[in-house]
């Protein structure tokens, strides 16, 4: 392995990354926290939760699960919480890795730093920033060099073991292991098989991340594994060659709606015609919309399942045409009965655009005209959705979503005490509360959540949460 890439990851440190950059580690920590909020309550995470209790025993070195309150083995957990978040499909993402970076990285990284007591706030907000860094770079690399389209759990592995392998603190030789372990036992999962038959399994990152985490424990073991491809192979050297003066963790997106990216230039089309002409969902007659080819290949349009509801194009913007928003509750099987919603998305036309799928994945492009009930058509253009990193999203939006996601499950309290956790995290007083918060159990419907978990940790008191 390249002793850039092992020297990058063992030795940066929050005094050697850019502020800013770790600014952005506390963004996207945010984010991912509220969809992992949301996430608990969908049937996925709670089936994963439930099976990691029963089969991933905590052993001698346990790690909580993200808002469940009970531990399990830290690839146990770190399989819990990649899965929780991505039971929402609202957390941030990359254009050119075609998935997501911190849904697998947080709880691997998570669930190493309680198992090893390694609880330093400094390090572990830079240790986010290092496995955004290696994640991005390993889809990228992978989708560069393999002939199918994986999921994000195919390449997510590999940052979950660096990042395992800096908790560890492994020597460049089993580093490598690591990465090589991590790659190899990664879940080469086909995305588009799920695409087009929507089921629980959905990105893989859950599984990514378990496997990066039992990774780093095989390779400190002896376990040997090497060599990884998509760091060590030519042909994706110059990814590698650039870390530490470009951060990739400044290109990813942020997601307004709980739904894949891919549907959500639509969906803002429509919103953004809906506001301007003032429109209700009963004044349009028919929806006609153009997109790219993944777009259209998200064809569901009366989804029987949220996962089905999620990798949808049709039904999200018919949700957006009558709620003017799309959120969690709307992609939940309480609304699939809507009349009004079936109906604008059973009758929806979807074309694909060549110049569309020219400009994916760099750039994704959807069109939408409405056939008004009056003889009006109203055409949007060409339009992308908001959050890509030229026009980033502001630390407002990024802190609403999260309250109108963490605040009705956990209590404004719990949930105020959260962000304000990840806003200090890096000034040098510990994660413990933040880990405290985020992992003791959310309860619907609450105004306040008193934990009385775990006092002890490798050998260290902790404090009970108590008036959250």
């Amino acid at each position: 392995m390249a002793t850039p890439i092992h020297d990058f990851l063992h030795d940066s440190s929050a005094d050697s990354i850019p502020t800013e950059v770790l600014g952005l580690g506390r963004r996207w920590l945010l984010d991912l926290l509220g969809v992992a909020i949301g996430g608990t309550s969908t049937s996925l995470s709670q089936i994963a939760r439930n099976h990691v209790i029963r089969h991933f025993g905590p052993g001698q070195k346990p790690a909580r699960l993200l808002f469940d309150g009970r531990a399990a083995s830290p690839a146990g957990a770190a399989l819990a919480g990649g899965m929780t978040i991505d039971a929402l499909d609202a957390h941030d993402g990359h254009r050119l890795t075609k998935g997501h970076v911190g849904c697998g990285v947080l709880p691997a990284l998570m669930a190493m730093s309680e198992a090893e007591g390694e609880l330093d706030d400094r390090g572990f907000l830079a240790g986010l920033v290092i496995g955004y860094e290696i994640g991005t770079r390993a889809g990228i690399a992978l989708h560069r060099t393999a002939s199918d389209y994986h999921t994000s759990g195919a390449w997510v592995s590999l940052a979950a073991a660096a990042l395992g392998a800096r908790v560890l603190r492994l020597d460049t030789a089993r580093t490598r292991e690591a990465l090589g372990i991590a790659e190899y036992h990664g879940p080469r999962s086909q995305m588009m098989r799920c695409i087009d038959a929507p089921t629980m399994v959905k990105d893989g990152s859950g599984w990514g991340s378990m496997a990066g985490v039992s990774a780093a424990y095989l390779a400190a073991d002896g376990f040997t594994g090497a060599p990884a491809l998509t760091v060590e192979a030519p042909d994706v050297s110059d990814l590698w060659s650039d870390l530490g003066s470009k951060w990739r963790i400044s290109e990813q997106y942020f997601k307004p709606f709980p739904i894949c990216r891919w549907a959500q230039p639509a969906v803002h089309a429509v919103l953004t015609l809906r506001a301007r002409h003032d429109l209700k969902s009963d004044m349009i007659a028919a929806v006609n919309l153009t997109t790219f080819h993944e777009s259209k290949r998200l064809a569901i349009r009366s989804p029987e399942t949220t996962e089905q509801a999620q990798y949808s194009t049709a039904f999200p913007v018919a949700v957006g045409l009558v709620h003017g928003t799309v959120e969690p509750e709307h992609v939940s099987e309480a609304s699939f009965a809507n009349p009004e919603i079936r109906r604008l998305a059973e009758g929806m036309t979807i074309t694909e655009s060549a110049e569309f799928n020219s400009a994916f994945p760099s750039r994704r492009f959807s069109s939408v005209e409405l056939q008004l009930m009056d003889g009006r058509v109203l055409y949007s253009g060409p339009t992308e959705a908001p959050g890509d990193p030229e026009v980033p999203a502001s630390t407002a939006q990024i802190r609403a979503k999260f309250h109108r996601y963490a605040d009705a499950r956990l209590g404004p309290l719990r949930a105020s005490a959260i962000d304000q956790a990840v806003e200090r995290l890096g000034d040098g007083s510990g994660a413990e509360l933040l880990f405290e918060l985020a992992t003791a159990a959310a309860i619907e419907g609450v105004s306040s959540c008193r934990y009385a978990g775990p006092t002890k940790r490798a050998g260290k008191p902790r404090s009970p949460i108590a008036g959250f």
